[in-house]
């Protein structure tokens, strides 16, 4: 367990893409992470688009961005709704800036745009959002998983295998594991 001791943060709320949350969530867990779901409410229950409950295991002010070692946001139309709360925007931007591991698939990049940190990234999402990344400020490309430095982003479900061997593969790089 190369990673073990180390904290992941996945992002959850109302309406997110069932596979996007629990793949990584299991995965990263697999690699001896301590993985949390980081809501805006702790110990609320949020449904995926499907109805499946995710529970919010702590909020940001429990798991500060300084601790954070890695950090994924799903797609679905939660980060729609995370967008809304600026101090997850402050949160995500934070955490980019440190220059962690940050994930995003599928609309999670609406999550990216609202946090101010895609400008000069090279990126990947789900079509539909592609203007919204590029007004952004990020060189959009239609790719499985693009790696640009800290973020890693991917285009939907199908692409989960691919966007979860290139995280761990950039958590093991930057801890040397």
């Amino acid at each position: 367990m190369s990673l073990k001791g180390r904290t992941a943060v996945v992002l959850v709320d109302q309406m997110y893409q069932e596979m996007e949350v629990w793949y990584p969530l299991y995965r990263l867990r697999e690699e001896g992470m301590n993985v949390v779901t980081v809501g805006v409410e702790r110990g609320k229950s949020y449904p995926s688009k499907l109805g499946y409950p995710c529970v919010a295991d702590k909020t940001i002010l429990d798991v500060p961005a300084q601790q954070v070692d890695c950090l994924i946001i799903p797609g679905g139309y939660a980060p729609d709704h995370l967008r809304r709360h600026d101090s997850i925007n402050q949160y995500v931007a934070d955490i980019m800036r440190r220059d962690v591991v940050v994930g995003a698939i599928c609309h999670a990049g609406w999550m990216l745009c609202s946090a101010d940190a895609l400008r000069g990234r090279k990126v990947t999402s789900f079509i539909a959002i592609k203007a919204d990344m590029v007004h952004a400020g990020a060189e959009w490309v239609d790719a499985e998983v693009v790696r640009d430095r800290n973020l890693i982003t991917s285009r939907k479900p199908d692409d989960l295998p691919a966007f979860m061997v290139s995280i761990v593969q950039a958590l093991r790089e930057q801890f040397g594991a």
